[in-house]
């Protein structure tokens, strides 16, 4: 060192065309912000060495420096400007005229012009341990401070805890002679006060102390060469906590190939190769973590979300990977991501829990915050009455703590936590429980730690969060040093001790094994002096070997240790509360649900869901954009739910079942010979045809009687024999439908009615044209005996019979099962008719001809009205006739009329056989009942008359 106040500069020679480091300052007196390397043309990253000067602001202690050359990043001198060598003795100053306005804004350029800069003394607040080779370690020794302080109150657990736990593994290894024989690992601890950007000016002494001059350096005040002490072998860094500072960090360390083990950090970004080539970690990365809470959040039966995140990089990325996962997973959606301030405002929290009900059934709640925020979010929650209402999963940041709980075991009842699997180090219980303000003196700030865990204070000493002691609030009891952890005060061993431990092993580790590879002879050789940080990590990530606590310690292509996670659940209510285990995540999640406890009233998780699940025979129409979300709709009419998003239309032959998760098949309606639609027409039609018969028997026994004479013998069987064939039909009518039934409706429907209605058409037209003749002359009509008749009635009936028998050959009759006509509205009405192959059409197109036959023989009764009285058949046709005709009117409406349903065809069947049993009885009542009567019961007036008595009427 130079005897003088002037410090030199510690340069490196420019490379032939030097990249450039920007860093950022924070030009509000909390020094560094951010460093960034520039890229070469190729847009990859540039490896060291850098040109880079860094000296200390003589007044306020904070590091400067140029980094990327002369003239880089600021003003010229003159000289430089033109082209002169850049003086490297001092810091650079500007001209006279803007030393103002650079001081103002360059705070660590404070100098006179040209004067050399002021010596930089050893880094304040900082654990100094000698040793052959050294280890950063980077431990969040005082949380972060109010505005325009860096520093707040000593972090007990994260801090001194995890600060001792390196202490306690460099103890180890320097005590174990099997690792790095005959070296000594040193160290260089420094506090990041829970902030990234002071973290990073603190991690730039690394920067600095790996930085040899190479000449040109400048000289002392009197003409002589400095003398420097032996430069410090930095070989690695240990940490750091928050995943924010050790992506700064690394920014730094990756520029001159330092490794860096951290022994908390899980931000899934730090597992990129191509920016944070030289990190590693014990611990691993939230993408894990995500991985296992999407696990979970999938085994609890939730599908819609919200993500409450600190803002930051742990909070942010881990919020990133778990989305990322649950897409990667489906059937999971998140209902809202809301991001809590660095910063929050007061009513953050309270204007948080309203975002969150917002979207009220997502009630499970996913948090990557730090301890703080989620003690918020719990007060928030009690404060607006929903402390029942919320499911937390919380990260590793929660774990198993208390703190964030404490006080608050009625909203946080319930809460699933995860955290990386671990065990406690017993070895370091002892160590730690042992440690005293005579036996400690290396750690710089435990005489902190001992006044805040103690709650007293030392003489000259600080009172716990950060008082001046004889503040106000203050303890006043003083220290005595006789205090002993775990015995007046209640000690737990931090969750990472071992990770810490873990990182330093690891470190060790890479450093025996490259040491083997470098220097076999032992100790130190050229070939690590200094040390290969690039090779270090090589031999960094092929270790495996068994941690502190006994679990594998190894590291992935990316520097990543392997997912291991325990699941927690916090049980607890009126005033106390713990957490229990209930599953762990190992490649998979393997949950003790029976293990986990709900509210009082339940014993199952509470719904987490957009929409809750679709009733059966509904399906699900999805809202758009938001594919966990949906509305309910029914399969109408005849369709069924094929899966959960469609609906699908039974085949003709089935019908939905009545939840409408399938189709069965629609039962055939038959008609029964039993059925009120068909048991009328039979009864009609069986009383017809008894009349009938009854009607034949008396004329035949009466054969040569003067009425059955008179009544034309001949036309009058055959007209008998049409009404009984009209009667029988309904038999076929009523019978199961089959080819042979089809066939004989086809032939016989009409036929009957054909030869009834033949044959009246051809008595009365004799009538009518007897005595139409009879007006005209005495010569009798041709066509009027008995034979022509019968030629002229079987011609006409015969015609209906051909038309049949073509019918049957051009197109064979079958049975079918319609379950059209069967079809209503009401699929649970649905029915298949069996029928034959006649539609309503059909079956009038079988009735057409015999109905054209009998408006014929209408038309002829009532020109035939005006016949003697003694031609008395003409009148009872007439009759029959017209009474016929108003059968047929009705039959139209009732036929055609008949409502859609099931029965409808048998409905119909009813309605024309009974028409045609009622157009047969009319004939049969009108014209042969009178006959009948005389003829049994006045038989007097069935003789025949002598001969020479006036004529029969």
């Amino acid at each position: 060192m130079c005897s003088g106040r002037g410090a030199p500069l510690i340069p490196l020679t420019p490379p032939p065309h030097p990249p450039v480091i920007n860093i950022w300052f924070n030009w509000g007196g909390q020094g560094v912000v951010g460093v960034r390397p520039s890229r070469d043309g190729a847009g990859g990253p540039l490896p060291p060495p850098f040109p880079i000067s860094i000296w200390r602001d003589p007044e306020g202690g904070g590091v400067g420096g140029e980094l990327g050359g002369p003239g880089r990043g600021r003003p010229q001198s003159p000289a430089a400007a033109q082209g002169q060598e850049h003086p490297r003795a001092s810091p650079p100053c500007p001209p006279h005229r803007w030393s103002r306005w650079w001081s103002r804004w360059w705070p660590c350029c404070r100098c006179a012009r040209r004067a050399a800069a002021p010596p930089a003394p050893t880094q304040p607040h900082a654990i100094r341990l000698e040793g052959d080779l050294t280890l950063g370690g980077l431990f969040p020794v005082h949380a972060r401070g109010p505005a325009g302080v860096p520093c707040g109150p000593v972090k007990k657990e994260k801090g001194i805890h995890r600060l001792e736990a390196m202490l306690y593994a460099l103890d180890r290894v320097n005590g174990d002679p099997r690792v790095l024989p005959n070296l000594t690992l040193g160290a260089r601890i420094l506090d990041t006060c829970s902030r990234d950007t002071y973290a990073l000016e603190q991690a730039l002494s690394f920067v600095r102390s790996l930085l040899p001059p190479e000449g040109g350096e400048g000289s002392c005040p009197d003409g002589s060469a400095p003398r420097r002490p032996p430069p410090e072998r930095l070989v690695g860094v240990i940490g750091a906590s928050a995943s924010s500072v050790s992506i700064m960090v690394a920014n730094v360390l990756r520029l001159f190939a330092i490794p860096q083990i951290s022994y908390a950090s899980t931000a899934p970004e730090l597992s990129d190769p191509g920016r944070y080539e030289f990190f590693s970690r014990v611990v691993p990365p939230d993408s894990y973590q995500a991985q296992a809470m999407v696990a979970v959040v999938r085994a609890l039966g939730w599908s819609y979300v919200s993500t409450l995140a600190s803002e930051g990089n742990y909070g942010e990325s881990g919020v990133e990977a778990f989305v990322q996962s649950s897409r990667e997973a489906g059937g999971l959606c998140i209902a809202q991501s809301i991001k809590i301030p660095r910063e929050p405002k007061p009513g953050e929290f309270a204007k948080v829990i309203g975002r969150l009900m917002e979207t009220s059934t997502a009630r499970g709640v996913v948090l990557f915050a730090n301890e703080d925020d989620i003690r918020r979010v719990l007060e928030a929650a009690t404060l607006a009455n929903l402390s029942g209402h919320f499911s937390w999963v919380g990260s590793d940041s929660w774990g198993a703590k208390m703190a964030p709980v404490q006080g608050l075991e009625e909203a946080a009842h319930g809460a699933i936590t995860i955290l990386p699997k671990r065990a406690s180090v017993p070895g370091f219980d002892e160590y730690f429980t042992s440690r005293s303000l005579e036996n400690n003196r290396r750690n710089l700030w435990f005489h902190e730690f001992w006044e805040d865990d103690f709650n007293c204070r030392l003489p000259h000493g600080t009172a716990p969060h950060g008082d001046p002691a004889g503040a106000p609030g203050a303890p006043v009891r003083k220290c005595t040093g006789r205090e002993r952890i775990g015995r007046d005060s209640p000690y737990e061993q931090e969750g990472k001790v071992q990770f810490v431990i873990d990182a330093v092993l690891a470190m060790a580790h890479g450093l025996h094994s490259l040491l083997g590879e470098a220097c076999p002879g032992g100790g130190l050789c050229a070939h690590m002096d200094p040390p290969d940080g690039r090779r270090l990590l090589t031999h960094i990530r092929r270790v495996a070997f068994n941690g502190s606590a006994g679990t594998p310690v190894s590291f992935n292509e990316n520097g990543d240790a392997p997912g291991r996670y325990d699941i927690f659940q916090f049980q607890g209510g009126n005033g106390t509360g713990a957490y229990r285990a209930v599953g762990q995540w190992v490649q998979g999640l393997h949950l003790q649900e029976d293990a986990m406890a709900w509210g009082s009233n339940s014993s199952s998780p509470p719904p987490s869901v957009c929409s809750l699940p679709c009733g059966p025979g509904e399906r699900k129409k999805p809202v758009k954009g938001v594919p966990c979300c949906w509305h309910c709709e029914l399969c109408g009419g005849y369709q069924y739910r094929a899966d959960l998003l469609t609906c699908l239309p039974c085949a003709p032959h089935l019908r939905p079942t009545p939840n409408r998760t399938a189709c069965r098949p629609t039962p055939v309606l038959r008609l029964r010979w039993g059925d009120p639609c068909a048991a009328v027409p039979l009864a009609l039609a069986t009383l017809g045809l008894m009349a009938t018969a009854f009607v034949l028997a008396t004329f035949v026994r009466h054969h040569e009687t003067p009425i059955v004479k008179a009544s034309g013998r001949e036309l009058s069987y055959v007209l008998l024999a049409g009404i009984a064939l009209v009667y029988a039909i309904t038999f076929l009518m009523v019978a199961e439908p089959g080819v042979g039934v089809c066939a004989l409706r086809r032939l016989f429907l009409g036929m009957g009615m054909s030869l009834t209605y033949a044959a009246l058409l051809t008595k009365t037209n004799r009538i009518y044209r007897i005595f139409e003749q009879g007006k005209r002359s005495v010569t009798p009509p041709r066509f009027i005996s008995p034979t022509s008749q019968l030629v002229i009635t079987f011609t006409l009936s015969g015609l209906q019979l051909v038309a049949a028998a073509t019918w049957l050959l051009v197109r064979p009759p079958h049975a079918l099962i319609d379950y059209e006509m069967g079809r209503t509205p009401d699929p649970e009405a649905a029915r298949g008719v069996l029928r034959c192959d006649m539609a309503e059409g059909a079956t009038l197109a079988c009735l057409a001809y015999a109905l054209l036959l009998m408006l014929t023989c209408t038309v002829y009764a009532v020109k035939a009205r005006g016949v003697p009285e003694t031609f008395n058949e003409a009148k009872p046709i007439g009759f029959a006739m017209y009474t016929t005709c108003v059968v047929w009117l009705a039959f139209g409406p009732i036929f055609f009329g008949a409502a859609q349903s099931a029965e409808r065809v048998h409905v119909q069947t009813a309605t024309l056989t009974v028409s045609m049993s009622l157009s047969a009885s009319v004939p049969l009542g009108l014209l042969y009942a009178p006959k009948v009567y005389v003829i049994l019961l006045h038989p007097e007036r069935n003789q025949p008359k002598r001969r020479g008595a006036d004529p029969p009427p």
